[in-house]
């Protein structure tokens, strides 16, 4: 099945319907991917959409495309977004989910979801909850992929970004055909600043202070599906479909 993800809405926050040709396995699965930097988070939520036929929505990618969007098109809450991060300071959960609010439109996308990034608080999450709740939309499952922190950092340095569509690849497990260059639409790949050696400590060390608590809150739900992520994706993926189906 071909990825059906809306990465212009998504991104841009443009009002309209998903166009999204609908669940690739006979009913839509809306998915929280939970995992620590360099788990491969992106890859998976690839590797699923094209599977299940959901939207890959991450919230990193909005803000990142929105650096280079004009200012007359960036909404009240992604303009306040900027300023936050241009300030190095931290986007405040209510921003943060005014911007997610505003692509309700993904958000029912027919084939579901696959929230990347979103929530990173246990106050985002249950801010979320009581908003899908009042979109009569409910979460199925919360996937955290776990792996050594030793691991993560040799993932990290590895990994690149397509500038264009946001694919990502790694030189060692997921290469692009092409040395730089993108398999899908042959943008030019780069390292992102966070993926740099440098950033690993810091943005580990935040990671365990506010989003790893999300694990045991949607643990209590009975919603979280823990999936080791050693080994390929090929691997990590026939692993999370085993216990995404075993839910079911």
């Amino acid at each position: 099945m071909q990825t059906t993800s809306d990465r212009i809405a998504w991104l841009g926050g443009k009002p309209g319907a998903c166009t999204s040709s609908g669940p690739g396995e006979g009913v839509a699965r809306r998915l929280v991917l939970l995992g620590a930097p360099g788990v491969g988070k992106g890859t998976q939520a690839e590797l699923l959409g094209e599977r299940l036929g959901a939207c890959h929505l991450s919230t990193g990618d909005i803000f990142r495309a929105a650096k280079t969007m004009p200012e007359s098109e960036r909404s009240p809450a992604l303009a306040a977004a900027l300023d936050f991060m241009r300030r190095g300071e931290l986007v405040p959960d209510a921003t943060v989910l005014q911007v997610v609010r505003e692509r309700v439109h993904c958000l029912r996308c027919p084939g579901g979801f696959l929230m990347d990034g979103f929530p990173r608080t246990v106050a985002q999450a249950e801010a979320f909850d009581e908003w899908l709740a009042s979109q009569r939309l409910r979460l199925d499952a919360v996937v955290n992929y776990e792996l050594p922190l030793e691991n993560v950092v040799a993932r990290i340095s590895g990994r690149r970004v397509c500038s264009r569509c946001k694919a990502v690849y790694h030189l060692q497990t997921r290469p692009p055909k092409k040395p730089g260059v993108c398999d899908q639409c042959g943008g030019e790949l780069y390292q992102r600043e966070d993926d740099r050696p440098e950033s690993v400590r810091v943005r580990m060390a935040a990671y365990e202070k506010s989003t790893a608590p999300l694990a045991g809150y949607y643990g209590a739900r009975g919603l979280l599906v823990p999936v080791s992520a050693e080994g390929t994706p090929e691997e990590v993926f026939g692993r999370t479909l085993s216990s995404l189906e075993a839910r079911r």
